[in-house]
């Protein structure tokens, strides 16, 4: 177990076995996913290989469909290593959704089972160009037509769905008249690439995580028939709360894993390089930088395991989770951005990773879940428990 003073002697085994991983198998091949903002095939399946080799492919899933069966904070510990490395490279590490464990009868051959085996690779589609954090504001739409659904609209910045064999998708199926006004029904339904009616294209461009793509998903009278359908239909919101829950708790840690890296930079560049005959490590301009991003990023580790150990304890953790995710991502940008004004100008060169963590490090702030979005869900937990 997690104690409040660190980890246990397997908790570190597994740390350091992923850590190990990340900078024999990842850290050489970052320059060229940089350079070309391509993983080449070859390196991505010799990546998927040596994860299963290891046993360490859909470690985030239980021993009852064969897998390592990691509990959440041995999981954030991998998550943790593997921000150290690539997000492009480290994609075929292979940690497929949870939400997979949803599905029933004929869906666990088709999808879940070849999943965990590292045969089909999934993609989680959620947002749209206009539904971001407003889930129940997406236009992605099925209806009934005959026995099977039929789906129209678009979504966005979908990860992953290069490669992906086939995808996790939420779509609007319905709408209730509330108090509050009109409020969609969701549904999630499983949809394989080459579903007739369906088209996966180029996303945007981005300057964060070169190699690790977003992508455009068209749906143009796409039929799927019920067998399609991941848990209940109207209960998306039902699917994606029991195994959605803490992916915020693997970008918290991710950015943990991403500071540390960032910071040995610092360390290493303040100890060596000299000005006015010494170190610049031990003028008070910098030494007192190092000692706050060192204690920054201790405070987001331990925030963020204590978050997964209250998942693992079955305790309330959405607060918990959302102060992980918000302090982490806003962490890894004063982080980073301390780490180039250490190095001067030498840090916005190539010659150095630094503008890369830079510019990866501004997406944190926005995916899965704006720090918009956390602060209102930990200022509306403290407010909900006095009644407000």
């Amino acid at each position: 177990m997690m104690t409040v003073y660190g980890l246990t002697e397997e908790h570190n085994m597994i740390a350091d076995t992923v850590r190990s991983f990340v900078e024999n198998e990842i850290f050489p091949h970052e320059e060229l996913v940089e350079r070309t903002g391509e993983v080449p095939a070859e390196i991505a399946h010799d990546i998927k290989q040596k994860t299963l080799d290891l046993g360490f492919y859909a470690c985030n899933f239980p021993e009852s469909v064969g897998c390592a069966g990691l509990n959440h904070v041995e999981f954030a510990l991998v998550e943790r290593e593997l921000g150290r490395g690539s997000m492009a490279l480290n994609h075929f590490f292979g940690r497929p959704q949870n939400i997979l464990m949803a599905c029933e009868g004929d869906q666990k051959e088709r999808y879940l089972m070849p999943a965990v085996r590292g045969e089909r690779m999934d993609a989680l589609a959620m947002t749209e160009p206009g539904a971001g954090s407003d889930v129940r504001g997406m236009k992605c739409a099925a209806v009934r037509d005959g026995g099977d659904w039929v789906v129209n609209g678009t979504k966005h910045f979908i990860s992953g769905a290069d490669h992906a064999d086939f995808f996790i998708v939420f779509v609007a199926t319905g709408e209730d008249d509330t108090p509050r006004g009109p409020k969609k029904r969701i549904t999630t339904f499983l949809v394989d690439r080459d579903t007739p009616g369906f088209a996966v294209r180029d996303g945007y461009k981005s300057v964060s995580h070169r190699g690790y793509k977003n992508m455009i998903l068209d749906f143009d009278d796409c039929r799927l028939p019920d067998a399609q359908v991941l848990g209940q239909v109207d209960g998306g919101f039902e699917v994606m709360n029991t195994w959605l829950y803490a992916t915020r708790i693997t970008v918290a840690t991710m950015c943990v894993g991403r500071a540390r890296r960032v910071f040995d930079y610092a360390l290493s560049y303040a100890a060596e390089r000299e000005q006015f005959g010494q170190p610049i490590g031990k003028f008070q301009g910098i030494s007192f930088q190092l000692a706050d991003m060192i204690t920054e990023i201790d405070a987001a580790d331990l925030l963020t395991l204590a978050a997964a150990d209250r998942l693992d304890k079955n305790l309330s953790s959405n607060r918990e989770i959302a102060s992980a995710k918000l302090y982490a991502s806003e962490m890894l940008s004063r982080v980073t951005d301390a780490a180039i004004q250490i190095h001067g100008g030498m840090g916005l060169m190539d010659d150095y990773p630094l503008e890369r963590f830079w510019r990866d490090a501004r997406v944190e702030r926005i995916w899965d879940g704006t720090s918009e979005i956390q602060r209102h869900i930990i200022s509306r937990d403290l407010l909900r428990a006095l009644g407000a």
